[in-house]
């Protein structure tokens, strides 16, 4: 990469074309300490249906965090997440036959004249709107199943699902209402205007789900994650990639509703300068995102970026805020020690564990294989059996569904002494003190 000058503060407003590619220059560069400023666009649901973005969604491009180098880690605090849509629309989805090559997520192929991944341009409304630039076919690869057009208060407290009539006007202004950043290409989702759902009532509490850093190889941005990559197999498209070559992923793609705003997360450095990306902002998830997407809108983040040098991690760690840990992985109250150092006097026991939370990202083909991965970067990062780490995640902590299919957290309480071994124990420690 060429020698730029670092700035404290970057302001990202351009986005991929849904490839991330290791061997592209990155054109931001961010001081060790300094702070990421992005307006990120919605994911799923729009690039889906924009077929000309190769990755399932439209993330920010990676900012380059001086003096990070493969092998350290990159902790990344996320000190706001806004929500700037007005409205938005979401769904179940199903596959269009005829209309993509392999994936539907990565090469969108119009029906008519067979361009893989077409431009396209929008007339009307409603599913079959979105049409070739190339011979005016209706072109996406997706359609719903059952599907809801959302608006929120202004507070962004809670929101609420349209009618038909309602959803219609909103598909008439989509880029308005979606509050599209100007350099995103995607169709905004609320042209579509579904309206399964009415009247329904839900909660905002926004949260990022793609956050990470670039993988080692070029991958579809959706597919930098363990389930979603399995799709990139020995696919029939250029994106395919063998078994092996997935573990260059670092798992950006989460769907984690614990990756909001407070949160730390630490990711791996596989490429040099890490290449911090991130977007998929949704507005509400419940656990596991069984729907297959969640409200994406448009929204205004900032970050603190911090190089930790030589962890040397695989995949995510995540330090929630505390209100989100499992019950059993909260730190101790002043009262609890005092109960727990009572009870070793009674029984001879004479030191206690000092400990702090982690939660160890995990992916795979499925939960199981998930679970599996995220026991297996616990134990190897803290020099620890699998296990001991399956131990301690039952008596002190908890296994949580990220993503349906394949991403979880195994969180539990680490010993202060591991902690401090790995250079964690003054972050850790910090932040949950």
């Amino acid at each position: 990469m060429k020698q730029k000058t670092a700035s404290q503060v970057i302001y990202v407003n351009n986005f991929t074309d849904g490839i991330l590619n290791p061997s592209k220059e990155m054109e931001y560069i961010v001081k060790d300490g300094g702070r990421i400023i992005a307006n990120t666009t919605p994911g799923c649901w729009g690039p889906m249906i924009t077929p000309a973005l190769k990755g399932g969604h439209e993330v920010t491009k990676p900012v380059y965090v001086e003096g990070a180098e493969v092998g350290d880690a990159i902790a990344i605090r996320i000190e706001s997440i806004k929500v700037t849509s007005i409205a938005t629309a979401s769904g179940n989805d199903a596959p269009v036959d005829g209309h993509y090559v392999g994936d539907p997520f990565v090469a969108g192929k119009c029906p008519q004249c067979g361009k893989v991944n077409p431009e396209t341009y929008i007339d009307g409304i409603g599913q079959d709107a979105i049409r070739c630039k190339t011979c005016d076919t209706k072109v996406t690869p997706f359609v719903f199943t059952n599907g809801y057009t959302m608006t929120f208060n202004d507070k962004k407290s809670v929101g609420i699902t349209l009618h038909k009539e309602a959803a219609e006007k909103v598909a008439r202004q989509g880029k308005e209402y979606m509050n599209t950043p100007e350099k995103s290409i995607q169709n905004p989702i609320v042209t579509i205007a579904p309206s399964h759902l009415v009247g329904t009532i839900a909660r905002l509490r926004p949260f990022l789900g793609q956050l990470g850093t670039t993988p080692a190889r070029a991958l579809p941005d959706s597919h930098n994650a363990g389930d979603f990559g399995q799709a990139l197999i020995n696919a029939p498209h250029d994106y395919s990639i063998t078994k092996e070559e997935l573990e260059d992923r670092t798992d950006g793609h989460m769907d984690i509703n614990r990756v909001r705003e407070g949160a730390i997360l630490i990711c791996p450095v596989k490429v040099e300068g890490g290449g911090v990306y991130l977007g998929d902002m949704h507005a509400m998830q419940g656990n596991g995102e069984i729907a297959g997407h969640t409200t994406d809108v448009s929204g205004i983040v900032t970050l603190k970026v911090e190089v930790i040098k030589g962890l040397n991690i695989a995949g995510p760690i995540l330090l929630p805020v505390e209100e989100d840990l499992p019950y059993l992985a909260k730190p101790f109250t002043e009262n609890e020690r005092k109960e727990a150092l009572q009870l070793a006097k009674e029984w001879g026991v004479e030191e206690l564990e000092e400990s702090y939370p982690l939660s160890f990202i995990g992916t795979g083909a499925n939960l199981n294989e998930a679970t599996d991965n995220g026991l297996e970067r616990a134990a190897k990062l803290l020099g620890i059996t699998v296990p001991e780490a399956m131990n301690r995640a039952t008596i002190t902590g908890s296994i949580d569904v990220g993503r349906h299919p394949g991403v979880v957290t195994v969180t539990f309480l680490v010993p202060k002494q591991l902690l401090e071994a790995k250079g964690l124990l003054e972050l850790v420690e910090g932040f949950y003190s």
